[in-house]
């Protein structure tokens, strides 16, 4: 498999058209069959009016099929503690998803979208 139940991941939703939703999830994967998994985390959503990501603060549980191209899973470090991240803007610049400590994830090629 490609994805082990207890893998932290980060998903990215991706938008068909300009005006969709940017919806991102970050969680632990609590179960895998073949290329569906449950993830257990916390949405974040951006919001266009003030261009940052704000956190949903309560956690969910959602099912998705990992494999379905509308989807970017990029995978976390064990170590991190899922709790701890946020969305910031990087020295560079760029869109990147922090725990302000050892962990980075830089979510955008071409920079913030604004």
């Amino acid at each position: 498999m490609v994805i082990s139940k207890g893998e932290k991941v980060h998903i990215i939703r991706r938008r068909n058209f300009a005006d969709d939703l940017r919806r991102h999830f970050i969680g632990e994967v609590k179960e895998v069959n073949g290329r569906v998994v449950r993830v257990e985390g916390y949405v974040f959503i951006f919001d266009s009016t003030k261009s940052y990501y704000f956190k949903i603060d309560k956690k969910r549980t959602t099912v998705i099929d990992l494999a379905d191209s509308g989807y970017i899973v990029n995978i976390i470090p064990p170590d991190v503690n899922i709790e701890n991240l946020v969305y910031k803007e990087s020295r560079e610049k760029r869109l990147v998803v922090t725990d302000e400590k050892s962990f980075s994830l830089d979510i955008n090629e071409f920079g913030i979208k604004r």
